[in-house]
């Protein structure tokens, strides 16, 4: 699989962006805040997470399958990054898709290097259907879905190419 890091984004920057994605968000600074807050803590305690930005809702365990929806725009962040500023940044940036019906912030720590995805996931209540779109979508992009990940079970599937 190959994977493409996007550059990590200044304080400055990261600043600019949490003024931007909090006054965009109907929640408010203080309820955006505790939700990047919550986001964070979840995805270092449990390995990643899955969520509404507009709601702050968290995705339950259940029978459904998540999947980078735009592999293209998923970010991959080293140990040590300052989590907050980014997702803050990844919303921001992001904003018009995660608000789209079928779409939800996605975290995951891969637990051989540490690294932080974030990125666009798209749910699945069908593994086959699932399945179906990683593969259309590696076919289409630059980068290519190596994984679902599995809510019921909470673990990663590894699809075979």
């Amino acid at each position: 699989m190959t994977r493409f890091a996007m550059p990590s984004i200044s304080p400055q920057e990261a600043a600019e962006y949490e003024n931007v994605a909090s006054s965009h968000l109907s929640r408010g600074k203080k309820c955006f805040e505790q939700y990047v807050l919550d986001v964070c803590t979840a995805t270092i305690e449990r390995g990643g997470v899955t969520s509404k930005v507009d709601t702050g809702q968290f995705f339950s365990s259940t029978e459904a399958w998540g999947l980078p929806k735009y592999p293209y725009k998923t970010v991959i962040l080293p140990p040590g990054t300052d989590l907050p500023q980014q997702i803050t940044a990844f919303i921001s940036v992001n904003e018009v898709f995660l608000r789209e019906p079928d779409c939800w912030l996605g975290t995951w720590i891969n637990p051989n290097t540490g690294n932080c995805y974030l990125d666009i996931t798209a749910i699945y209540s069908c593994l086959e259907d699932a399945r179906r779109e990683a593969i259309l979508l590696s076919q289409n992009a630059q980068r290519k879905i190596v994984a679902l990940y599995d809510f019921k079970r909470e673990e990663t599937v590894y699809l075979s190419w």
